[in-house]
């Protein structure tokens, strides 16, 4: 051997599993006459190369890695030469020891994958599996590391003679990707594109299933199929998700900028949250009653794109992808009732009944359920509304290494999460833990996030209020229970993802929250700082006439803003159709079954209640969303609020809506004048305690026009505003809080 000759071993950490890594080395190596190997461990990557031109290898390992690829660490170390070892071998996976890597998230289909689906000489013209290295499902299919196809939902699919040489083959992109097929031995769908797409054309509902679960579709400009879905599957007035072939057949209905362009196209292939187009093409009005925005996502399985190719009249190569398409479908989640998304087979024909017309299923399973991602940009950058497929289980950065939590979240809007040195990995959305179905849900993803992670919780940490059943849960596992107030949490959660480490001040303003000493919170003003968190102000309190039921009628919250107006007489005159409005007049004056609350959420409420925007709201968060929608430019009332000690009131600002010309005025003022209100009851406190940021949370932070309004008021007054980003800002992000809080209490 020549005095340059080096042996190295090279511990590879970070998402490096299921990505072309272990091809990438080998062809590394190969390229520039290395020997060794290379191995797959619960570690990460493992190799071991000889020769002289090891520093050029470790440069490239990293400078040309595989695009869905994401290293933490490369680790070398100098080992004994090996003089008799010939060539580079990709060993079989070592499958002892502690996990510490990753699998992927799930990508769309890369332009080499669709080039061949879309040639009809190509073996795999038209195959609804299609994929290879850089593309395709990953974390949904995958049951343990380390990543390998036994240990997937393809192990039951042996390759045929063509597969199994491209499996083997160093040159071809297809060299050990696990869920390689084509179709002589992959994965058969029970219904081809032409019959799907007719149904589709014919009004019908069809069921489809895709990487994390089942999807409902329909055609979109079909008002009667539509107005069935959104009955059938009991939707209330939430808006249902587009799917168009392309960015340009998005634009006919949305607008959109570079960087939401980015999102759309990005290979996580989110739901994005755009403006709509006034003089876009008709769609059925059941879309999104009464919303200025249309949530809107590209094809990302190859069956979708097969869909779209035959609506186009299946033309060659994929030049066709480039320009507008008309059809344009909803597909929405297959969860009837808030139920967790059908997976099975058997189980979509049992609980889709009667409300697909046509189930379209296929023989691989899907091992992990995950909703699709939702996200919106929000003040210059993405945010996300839900987490879930194309991003899960992507792992969250820490400021440092902590206990091996696990946190359960809250009630609404579910996630869990679980921590492994510096990362926080938060879990796909789970829903609402309302039913056995999704309690089960949660049971299932804490079992499956914890096994493929490797990790053994020290402790378990939850919301404050001890009748959620996450609470419950958390106290069932026997670990030691931390339990992390609700807007402590949602501040937390904003300090984690942002690796602040220190004392921040934060609001957290939502909709519910049980508070210290049992009050029911939701406009806080808190100092955080570790596992501690001091109430230094809160929005003054409003009854909530009925209890939790005022949060779908905001005409009962108008009705207890005008006895604190003052103005209790106009309740009947006002909201007298609603039949129990003097019923819930007594019950405010009275004190009986109305208990106070400090909510951001319910103000908002309350104004959409006067505005007479929405008097009656289908689901959480409706009213409010349907206010914003009516904002083109915030507009403040000047001295429209009153700032008693740490109590921020907001009854002059509603008194000041009963005067607007129309609701759209009345939502310019409340949303300008809200966040002027905020910035003058909050810049006092940092500027006494020396802070220069501030951390914005809660689920009113996913009302753009606040956020975007508030965040400049503070960048404005010097001062940094974090807002979410990486976990929602409603109680989607809870969990990570929980556990980020937490970790300082062990």
């Amino acid at each position: 051997m020549g005095d340059d000759m080096v042996r190295l071993r090279i511990r590879v950490r970070g998402r490096v599993q299921g990505v072309g890594f272990r091809p990438h080395v080998h062809g590394l190596a190969r390229r520039l006459g290395l020997t060794g190997w290379v191995l797959n461990d619960p570690q990460g990557v493992l190799i071991e190369v000889q020769g002289i031109a090891t520093t050029a290898f470790l440069a490239a390992l990293t400078g040309e890695a595989p695009p869905l690829a994401r290293i933490d660490a490369v680790e070398p170390e100098a080992v004994d030469a090996d003089p008799a070892e010939v060539g580079f071998a990709i060993r079989h996976s070592e499958a002892t020891g502690a996990v510490a890597t990753g699998i992927g998230p799930d990508a769309t289909v890369c332009p080499a994958c669709l080039a061949e689906l879309f040639d009809p000489a190509d073996r795999r013209y038209r195959y609804a599996f299609l994929n290879c290295t850089h593309c395709g499902p990953r974390y949904t299919i995958t049951r343990r590391l380390p990543y390998d196809r036994p240990q997937t939902a393809m192990a039951g699919f042996p390759l045929c003679p063509d597969c199994r040489a491209e499996y083997e083959d160093p040159a071809d992109r297809r060299f050990h990707a696990q869920p390689v097929a084509c179709p002589a031995c992959g994965p058969r769908l029970s219904h081809p594109p032409e019959i799907i797409l007719a149904a589709l054309r014919g009004g019908l509902i069809v069921a489809i299933k895709g990487l994390g679960g089942f999807h409902l579709a329909c055609d979109a400009t079909r008002a009667d199929a539509v107005e069935r879905l959104r009955r059938v599957k009991q939707r209330n007035g939430k808006p249902f998700a587009l799917m168009v072939a392309n960015t340009p057949s998005a634009e006919r209905h949305v607008r959109i900028d570079e960087d939401e362009r980015a999102l759309l196209e990005g290979v996580a292939r989110p739901i994005v949250l755009l403006r709509r187009r006034p003089d876009g093409p008709a769609l059925a009005p059941d879309i999104a009653p009464g919303l200025a925005w249309l949530g809107v996502m590209l094809p990302y399985t190859p069956l979708h794109y097969l869909l779209f190719h035959e609506a186009a009249g299946r033309p060659d190569a994929t030049g066709w992808l480039g320009v507008p398409q008309e059809l344009t479908l909803v597909m929405t989640s297959a969860n009837p009732g808030g139920e967790p998304l059908a997976i099975g087979n058997a189980e979509a024909r049992q609980r889709l009944a009667g409300i697909a017309d046509l189930i379209v299923d296929h023989d691989r399973d899907i091992v992990v359920r995950a909703d699709d991602s939702v996200v919106r940009k929000l003040g210059g950058a993405p945010a996300f509304l839900r987490r879930g497929r194309g991003h899960v289980p992507e792992p969250i950065r820490l400021a440092r290494p902590v206990p091996p939590i696990l946190a359960v979240g809250g009630h609404l809007k579910a996630t869990i999460c679980v921590t492994r040195g510096d990362e926080a990995f938060l879990s796909q959305h789970l829903g609402d833990l309302d039913n056995a179905s999704t309690l089960g849900f949660l049971e299932e993803t804490v079992e499956h996030l914890l096994h493929v992670l490797g990790v053994a919780p020290a402790a378990v940490a939850h919301d404050l209020h001890p009748d959620f059943h996450s609470t419950r849960f958390a106290e069932r596992t026997g670990l030691p229970a931390v339990p992390v107030q609700h807007h402590h949490a949602h501040v937390a959660a904003v300090m984690a993802e942002h690796r602040v480490d220190g004392p921040a001040l934060g609001l957290a303003l939502d909709g519910f929250g049980l508070g210290e000493g049992g009050g029911s919170w939701g406009g806080e003003m808190l100092l955080v700082e570790g596992a501690l968190a001091e109430r230094l102000g809160h929005l003054a309190p409003l009854a909530q006439p009925g209890g939790d039921v005022a949060a779908r009628q905001p005409w009962r919250m108008a009705a207890a803003a005008l006895v604190r107006m003052g103005r209790a007489e106009e309740i009947v005159p006002r909201f007298g159709g609603h039949g129990p409005a003097e019923g819930v007049r007594r019950m405010i004056e009275r004190g009986i079954n109305a208990p106070l609350t400090s909510s951001c959420g319910r103000w908002f409420d309350a104004a959409c209640g006067l505005l007479g925007i929405r008097s009656l709201a289908g689901f959480e968060g409706e009213a409010p969303m349907a206010l914003e929608s009516l904002v083109r430019r915030p507009q403040v009332a000047a001295g429209a609020w009153r700032i008693d000690g740490t109590q921020l009131d907001l009854t002059p600002l509603l008194e000041r809506l009963l005067s607007a010309r129309d609701a759209s005025e009345g939502a310019e003022l409340f949303h300008g004048t809200l966040a002027a209100a905020l910035l003058d009851w909050t810049l006092p406190q940092l500027r006494a305690r020396g802070l220069r940021r501030v951390v914005l949370s809660g689920g009113c932070m996913m009302n753009a026009v606040l956020a975007e309004t508030l965040a400049a008021g503070f960048q404005d007054a010097g001062i940094d505003a974090l807002l979410p980003r990486l976990a929602p800002a409603n109680d989607g992000g809870l969990s990570l809080g929980q556990a980020w809080a937490a970790s300082f209490a062990l």
